[in-house]
């Protein structure tokens, strides 16, 4: 994937002097037994480097201040073998700025019932280790992740691995950039927002570019560069007659290709991670920008239609928490319904054109159509159905005074063939189902645009929303409506006071 930095988190083992060098010793033999037994089995996306033993504030400061300095520490897994006082957490934990997992674990699954004594007592202390160190935690207001169970338990490595790859694409937005093409969509409210806000909250920039800036660029590359990627294109998707060598549309497909082209080297020049244009802004092209869209978003960018800076941004997020999965994620819309049928309800989910091949069942197919919105010349689009199976769609919104995360699960499902329709597709139905899922979407605010994945799963975003410090609105198979309105309620309050809780 374009733009990925190697990571790495720290495994950082809690004790104190009191037990001596030779416990401490043990402690340490323990903490790299667990460090590099979570990595045995494969489970973890990232690695994990055993940072040491701390026993007194000036070391936990030290790993600390590293930790927040060293640009491959992706944050710390904390874990308390022995009893650690926790006040002496409070100075490194308060200069911190890497995400935090708890892990609430100890060396040995079974307890050896015949033989222990206080010396094994004194080493094996975790389970009120721990709760010392919970309490501080929670006594500072840390955002963290709480892990419990066994180091060697699938389902600890993968909650870990959850966490892991949250931690990862909230690296990878600080200092990361979204590129915009004009303004927004005109008159359009959820895909505005506060962009001193966001960079504040989230840690990247939104740039604005003209449309003239791409025109330019596209007139640097050759009719032979455009060729050839061209035809690179034949070689991954079925191309319609008209696209191919000689065909009448052809000229419109080379002209795609010099959209890509022109895209893809100002996002790299820029050091970008995502963009997003609108149709209301096009002067200078001859077609709206719909396959190149789509092939960059394949290559690991974000994107949105219309001006949404947000969503590229949460698009890009994400294709990193997937990232090593299936790559099955993609800007989405959901755009129409098919509600004949009582609890079982469709939506069919699309966009103009861009929709990414990540998600596509089988070859794409390179086709030409009329978009009948931009007032341009037809423009050349990939047409696939998406795959199927559990998948999410994810509506980051800006409030005001805050910014929500708004997460729906669906299951993505087989549908007809929609001979007619032009355009990249998935059919989903929502959890717990459509009346609920929609009526909830809509009171939480969420957007039109989302991030839809068949990779990332609720957890990872739930991780995300706590190391970004923001809220999350989940609408899942327990989602009561009553509940649902009540819990925005209080989140309003909660999210109204929580910058002037005092620690």
């Amino acid at each position: 994937m374009i733009g990925l930095n190697p990571l790495k988190f720290w495994f950082v083992c809690g004790s104190q002097h009191l037990y001596g060098p030779e416990t401490l010793e043990q402690v340490a033999d323990g903490a790299r037994t667990v460090a590099s037994g979570l990595e045995k089995d494969g489970r973890l996306v990232l690695p994990i480097e055993f940072a040491g033993v701390a026993t007194t504030g000036d070391e936990i400061a030290d790993i600390c201040r590293r930790a927040s300095a060293d640009p491959e520490c992706g944050g710390l897994i904390l874990w308390m073998h022995t009893f650690s006082p926790a006040k002496m957490w409070i100075r490194g934990l308060s200069q911190l700025t890497k995400p935090v997992l708890h892990l609430h674990t100890q060396l040995n699954g079974s307890l050896p019932w015949d033989s222990i004594d206080m010396d094994y007592m004194n080493l094996h202390q975790a389970a009120h280790g721990d709760r010392e160190a919970g309490f501080m935690h929670t006594r500072m207001r840390l955002g963290r992740k709480v892990v419990v169970g066994h180091w060697s338990d699938p389902e600890v490595q993968d909650r870990i691995d959850s966490w892991m790859r949250a931690a990862r694409a909230w690296n990878d937005w600080q200092g990361a950039g979204i590129m915009r093409f004009g303004d927004n969509m005109r008159n359009v409210a959820v895909t505005e927002g506060d962009k001193v806000a966001a960079e504040m909250a989230f840690g990247f920039k939104v740039d604005g570019y003209g449309v003239g800036d791409l025109v330019d660029k596209m007139a640097e590359f050759s009719d032979a560069e455009v060729e050839a990627l061209a035809n690179a294109y034949a070689e991954q998707y079925t191309l319609v007659p008209e696209l191919q060598p000689g065909g009448e549309k052809r000229s419109s497909l080379l002209d795609a290709a010099r959209q890509e082209l022109a895209l893809s080297a100002m996002l790299k020049a820029g050091n970008y991670k995502g963009f997003t244009h609108t149709f209301e802004d096009l002067h200078g092209l001859n077609q709206l920008p719909g396959l190149a869209p789509q092939r960059l978003m394949e290559q690991g960018y974000g994107f949105a239609g219309e001006g949404d800076w947000k969503t590229p941004a949460l698009v890009r997020a994400l294709k990193v928490m997937g990232h090593g999965k299936s790559g099955a994620t993609s800007f989405m819309e959901d755009y129409t319904y098919d509600i004949s049928a009582p609890g079982k309800e469709l939506v069919l989910g699309a966009h103009m054109l861009e929709v990414c091949p990540t998600i596509a069942e089988g070859k794409p197919q390179l086709e030409i159509h009329p978009l009948g919105i931009g007032g341009k010349a037809d423009p050349v689009r990939m047409v696939f159905n998406s795959k199927t199976g559990p998948a999410l769609n994810a509506s980051l919104v800006d409030m005001g005074n805050r910014f929500r995360l708004v997460v729906n699960k669906v299951n993505a499902v087989e549908h007809p063939d929609l001979p007619k329709l032009p355009v990249a597709r998935a059919v989903w139905q929502c959890l717990p189902d459509f009346k609920t899922a929609c009526a909830a979407w809509i009171l939480a605010g969420g957007a039109h645009h989302t991030a839809y994945s068949l990779d990332v799963t609720p957890e990872m975003l739930d991780d995300f929303a706590t190391i970004a410090g923001i809220e999350l609105a989940l609408i899942d198979e327990n989602t009561s409506l009553s509940q649902f309105k009540q819990d925005l309620r209080m989140n309003e309050v909660y999210w109204h006071l929580a910058k002037g809780f005092t620690v």
